[in-house]
């Protein structure tokens, strides 16, 4: 291969790396952005197009390449010529695709060091799924004590504050499922836990950024109900989040004060009774 034939095959490679990235990542992959934490995995998504389409392109053009330059002449039924291996060629496609995947580690390590960062005033939220529902629990309102245990505010709609980061913690009872709000960006599995509770990474943070009103599915295969396992996710204001919270825990106060009035009175009559 001449030098002149090098130059050449590089820069068909550079254009069509160019033309095809400039074309991939015009596209909206993931929809509208609705948390901080969006931006950053859409630039690291963009960024390994980028790197696709380069692997892409030198593959494609040395194959078409090869195809062309090696070809047999019509008639030739002749043996292939002995070729002995090319040191600096296998050292280079070696180190290429090295160079590029520890880029690619590397970077995605300091995207996911960045989302996952804590702020101090986080608000923790924890997340049940089965099959299949979705509930929801919020630990600053507590409703009161049952069985000696402290009961917080539950529902099976998901409300959050916008513009502050929502810590949560995820658990499932029966079988693998799978937390996604296309919108935030954010994908974690739910995994039931084992005999000691702590084999699990079950915590992730998430900033939503505009307010609306969006669909939290499950992404992981979880049963014959699986496509139906969806909930309704309002990001509000924060005086409107309070005030949400503030009624759904006036209702279940009163729901718990009744249902501790009623086994009361049945307790009562059952005593009499005897």
């Amino acid at each position: 291969m001449t030098r002149a034939t090098l130059v050449r095959l590089i820069a068909a490679m550079l254009v069509i790396a160019a033309v095809t990235s400039v074309i991939l990542v015009q596209f909206d992959w993931f929809g509208p952005a609705a948390s901080e934490q969006r931006g950053p995995i859409d630039t690291l998504f963009d960024v390994m197009i980028v790197l696709s389409c380069l692997v892409f392109s030198i593959v494609m053009v040395m194959l078409v390449y090869a195809l062309w330059r090696y070809r047999a002449k019509p008639g030739d039924e002749s043996d292939g010529e002995p070729i002995h291996g090319n040191t600096r060629l296998e050292i280079a496609w070696t180190v290429i695709p090295t160079v590029i995947v520890l880029f690619g580690a590397g970077y995605s390590w300091v995207v996911l060091d960045d989302i996952e960062a804590k702020e101090p005033d986080s608000m923790p939220l924890r997340v049940t799924a089965q099959q299949f529902e979705w509930t929801f629990e919020y630990p600053e309102a507590q409703i009161g004590e049952s069985n000696g245990e402290q009961q917080y505010v539950t529902t099976h709609a998901l409300h959050v504050p916008v513009d502050r980061q929502i810590d949560f913690t995820v658990d499932a009872l029966d079988v693998i499922h799978s937390f996604w709000v296309p919108e935030w960006g954010i994908k974690r599995d739910l995994v039931p836990q084992g005999f000691t509770g702590d084999e699990v990474d079950n915590q992730f943070v998430v900033t939503p950024d505009e307010e609306g009103t969006y669909s939290l599915v499950c992404t992981e295969l979880c049963g014959i109900g699986h496509a139906t396992m969806r909930a309704p996710v309002v990001v509000e204001s924060q005086q409107d989040f309070d005030r949400w919270l503030a009624d759904q825990r006036q209702q279940q106060e009163g729901a718990a004060g009744s249902a501790s009035a009623s086994g009361s009175s049945s307790g009562q009559s059952a005593g009499g009774g005897t």
